[in-house]
């Protein structure tokens, strides 16, 4: 893991960091072409960020900059993006860590059928396939994969 690797949550500051992480990472995986610009999806980013959405958002911070974040809510975990120049480095793992801690009785959350890399890494954190849809439910209607966990005490 990178060692000077800082959790915090995120503040209004960081929205650029975030949106740039969150478009970097989607374009190095095997994800489907975006539907939204990077402009879009920055603004949508910020307005999560410090806003009404519920949401929380958390960034892996490492030599002053973002290099991950998680976005979730109480029974979702929305985004979880690192920096490919970190990618491999114990990032991911330390944020979905925090979103385990923050959210012991389990969360969901959706993933593309053809990111294959991010599903091994969910399943090797002890989450479990729940669902395979066509993706017609989402905005790129491309399929995806419900995965969940089921929390630290299920009962």
């Amino acid at each position: 893991m990178d060692a000077d690797l800082l959790l915090r949550p995120a503040t209004a500051a960081d929205a650029g960091g975030v949106a740039d992480v969150h478009w970097r990472a989607r374009a190095a995986a095997p994800m489907p072409a975006p539907v939204h610009t990077q402009a879009q999806v920055r603004a949508w980013l910020a307005s999560r960020i410090d806003g009404p959405s519920g949401d929380e958002v958390w960034v892996a911070e490492a030599a002053g900059r973002v290099v991950g974040y998680a976005r979730f809510t109480r029974t979702w975990l929305d985004d979880l993006y690192v920096d490919p120049d970190h990618a491999g480095r114990g990032v991911g793992t330390a944020l979905l860590d925090l979103v385990k801690a923050r959210h012991p009785h389990g969360f969901g959350l959706w993933v593309f059928a053809v990111n294959t890399p991010a599903q091994a890494f969910y399943r090797a954190h002890g989450l479990v396939e729940r669902e395979r849809t066509d993706g017609s439910d989402n905005e790129e209607r491309a399929p995806d994969v419900r995965m969940e966990w089921a929390g630290s005490s299920p009962g």
